[in-house]
């Protein structure tokens, strides 16, 4: 599957990792070295994220249920906190730099199989 931001008519992801059971939520990306520039994790629900215990910086997109962007949060380094985004549904996470200039709050994203 991927993730298009449909607003910008920009590819985000080629390849995107649900994590919506308890334990895939819990873990994240907690023990690994990187995320692929072309993958994102997703994790359902999740109003906030932190990187606690992580080797990498990243950047976090935070949505709605109807996929309209809340939050972009860029380069987030290990040992920080997101804000808590109200209304949130769910996070995708990046690869630190993934998301500049490619979205931004308002734009509206969907997963596809195309």
């Amino acid at each position: 599957m991927k993730l298009i931001n449909t607003t910008a008519n920009v590819v985000l992801a080629q390849q995107v990792e649900p994590a919506k059971t308890i334990i895939k939520r819990l873990v994240g990306l907690l023990g690994r070295a990187s995320l692929a520039k072309d993958a994102t994790l997703y994790i359902e629900p999740c109003q906030q994220v932190h990187t606690c215990f992580m080797r990498f910086t990243m950047d976090a997109l935070f949505v709605d249920a109807g996929g309209e962007v809340l939050k972009v949060v860029h380069s987030m380094k290990p040992w920080r906190f997101s804000p808590w985004v109200h209304g949130a549904l769910g996070v995708y996470e990046f690869a630190d730099g993934v998301l500049a200039g490619k979205v931004k709050e308002g734009d509206t994203v969907r997963l596809t199989e195309e």
